[in-house]
């Protein structure tokens, strides 16, 4: 069955590969160069698996040093004083990481999943000190530049690694895990900055620490972890059939498929562009409205760490959860509840108040983030998802971008409290196509399938 005639089938349609059990049960098998069998799933791929949460958890760091500091860089240092101007760097970092993701999936493909992390780590090594000595905004910008660099190669290969090795039954639990792993370390690097910023200046001292997390990074990638691409081809050896016979698509139909064709990935696709829409907007103006409001750094950091923090550790359970309860509705109310977030950050005047909307607003992304690519990963042939991964998350990532023109124009012919109102109707509407568009893709032997 090809993917047009799924989606013309008036009943659930059914992801392409969830309709059997893998040949030999939920750890399919393959030859590995050397004569050494290849198994999927976590428990067959601890150490690799723990290895690479771990490297993506410095991924993470590397971005969350951005998070309190540079916003008021943009103000105190910089004199910004234009909200479209002080989020060029959101938008330099978004556009770029989603042009990047797109070619870090081709890249992954032809070369393999290892060299494409390696490279994003080295691209890593100037950022820090860019962002703590450069002298003009412009560098700034640039730096952000090869962030968006960075971030789309080593974020892209750590998810599809995962996903490499897990295989279907655990998708969700091991992207839950990745993203956990990410947005806790945001969590943890901003309260850090914010702190040492409070002692030390804006510059250059919080930047030292993304030094350290680019060379840890770079050392552990080159050094221990281990190439994944021929898990991806044992179990697309082990679905001859999967995703309506056509294993072989070319990288033009898989950008079709993904961003309009198929009914989940193109409402993943719109979805994952809102959240990072909203994404840019917390990182970019929250900690300018509450400044505006008389709060100190201190509390900005806490703040601004709040919600990756909730977003981090929520993702531990939501991942998981979405393979035993499904996918789309879990996306349907965490967009609901971040628009609801959202709402409540643009009410509020006081810091009790916007904690409790950080804290929603992280716990509505944790529903969303990793259920969103393992819809991918549910879709999607092994053949070609590594490419569907970045044509989604090239859509993804452009919220980053989008979010940042929108917030700043918005918030400068109307305010800030208006910009914050329009992302939540844009997230709310979100919501409602996901619910209207997405057909469900949980593979149903997921929710059977023992731990592996």
């Amino acid at each position: 069955m090809t993917l047009a005639t799924r989606r013309r089938s008036p009943q659930r349609p059914a992801p392409p590969h969830s309709g059997a059990p893998h040949p030999g049960g939920p750890h399919p098998r393959g030859p590995r160069p050397g004569g050494r069998p290849i198994r999927l799933g976590l428990r067959a791929n601890l150490a690799q698996f723990g290895l690479l949460v771990a490297v993506n958890a410095l991924v993470g760091g590397l971005l969350g040093q951005e998070r309190t500091v540079l916003p008021l860089l943009a103000d105190r240092t910089f004199h910004l004083s234009a909200h479209t101007g002080a989020l060029t760097y959101i938008l330099a970092f978004g556009a770029t990481k989603a042009v990047t993701n797109l070619f870090a999936g081709a890249l992954s493909d032809r070369y393999g999943r290892k060299p494409v992390l390696v490279a994003g780590w080295l691209v890593a090594l100037p950022i820090p000190a860019m962002l703590a000595w450069g002298p003009t905004w412009g560098w700034i910008v640039a730096a952000n530049v090869l962030l968006g660099v960075n971030q789309g190669l080593t974020w892209f290969t750590t998810v599809i690694m995962k996903i490499d090795l897990a295989g279907p039954a655990r998708r969700g639990l091991a992207m839950g895990l990745n993203e956990a792993a990410g947005y806790l370390a945001v969590a943890v690097t901003a309260t850090a900055t914010g702190a040492i910023a409070a002692h030390w200046g804006l510059r250059p001292a919080p930047f030292l620490l993304g030094a350290a997390y680019a060379a840890l990074g770079l050392g552990l990638a080159a050094a221990a972890v281990r190439e994944t691409r021929e898990h991806a081809r044992a179990e697309a050896a082990a679905h001859p059939a999967a995703a309506g016979g056509q294993p072989r698509l070319g990288t033009a139909r898989i950008a079709r498929t993904t961003s309009l064709g198929d009914r989940a990935l193109s409402a993943a696709s719109w979805a994952g562009m809102v959240n990072n829409l909203n994404d840019a907007l917390a990182w970019g103006l929250f900690p300018l409205l509450y400044a505006a409001h008389g709060l100190d750094l201190g509390r900005i950091g806490i703040l601004a760490a709040l919600y990756p923090a909730v977003w981090g550790a929520g993702q531990l359970l939501t991942g998981w959860w979405s393979d035993r309860v499904g996918r789309k509705h879990l996306i349907t109310a965490g967009m609901l509840i971040q628009a609801a977030a959202l709402g409540l950050v643009a009410v509020g005047t006081t810091f009790p108040v916007w904690v409790a909307a950080q804290a929603l607003l992280g716990a509505g992304t944790a529903l969303v983030y990793p259920t969103l690519l393992a819809v991918i990963g549910d879709v999607a042939h092994p053949a070609w998802r590594a490419r569907a991964v970045g044509v989604y998350r090239l859509w993804r990532d452009g919220g980053f971008a989008v979010g940042a023109l929108v917030a700043g124009v918005l918030a400068d012919a109307y305010g800030l409290t208006t910009a914050v109102w329009a992302v939540a109707a844009l997230t709310a509407a979100a919501g409602a196509t996901v619910a209207v568009r997405m057909y469900e893709t949980r593979p149903r032997a997921a929710a059977e399938a023992p731990v592996g």
